[in-house]
């Protein structure tokens, strides 16, 4: 069984991959290794985590505007995460992500926090409109 859920599409594509959650707010500038992939912010929820080719759920992003250019900088280093899902984006996030053409979504129907575990092979269709969580 599959769940679809519908979202407010931010940045276009789609991709697929394995949720990585966080819970804390990201700011990419000091938080995420743009050469590695890697949150290397001993204090973040998801530290020591490589976001390559993972969705990654997180509320929002945070911090510096030079974040936009951190996930630029990621995506050309083949370390950048397969999708985005926010609770809320905010401009630093929408900007990296649609510069970068990483799908982004926020606004879910559901809760992600609440609908998606850890390790979950989750479809984000940000043209369409939906995030499909496939059969666990």
């Amino acid at each position: 069984m599959t769940i679809k859920i519908e979202c407010r599409t931010i940045a276009r594509g789609v991709a697929e991959g394995e949720v990585l959650l966080s819970g804390d707010a990201l700011s990419f500038l000091g938080n995420v290794d743009p050469k590695t992939g890697v949150v290397v912010d001993p204090g973040h929820a998801i530290y020591g985590e490589c976001i390559k080719d993972r969705i990654l759920v997180f509320p929002h992003g945070k911090g510096s505007t030079v974040g936009s250019y951190v996930i630029y900088q990621l995506k050309k280093n083949n370390v950048s995460p397969a999708a985005m899902i926010n609770i809320d984006s905010e401009p630093i996030v929408a900007v990296g992500a649609i510069i970068s053409d990483i799908p982004l979504v926020d606004r879910l129907d559901k809760d992600p926090f609440t609908i998606f575990k850890n390790g979950d092979r989750v479809k984000v269709d940000s043209t369409g409109g939906f995030v499909e969580l496939m059969n666990r």
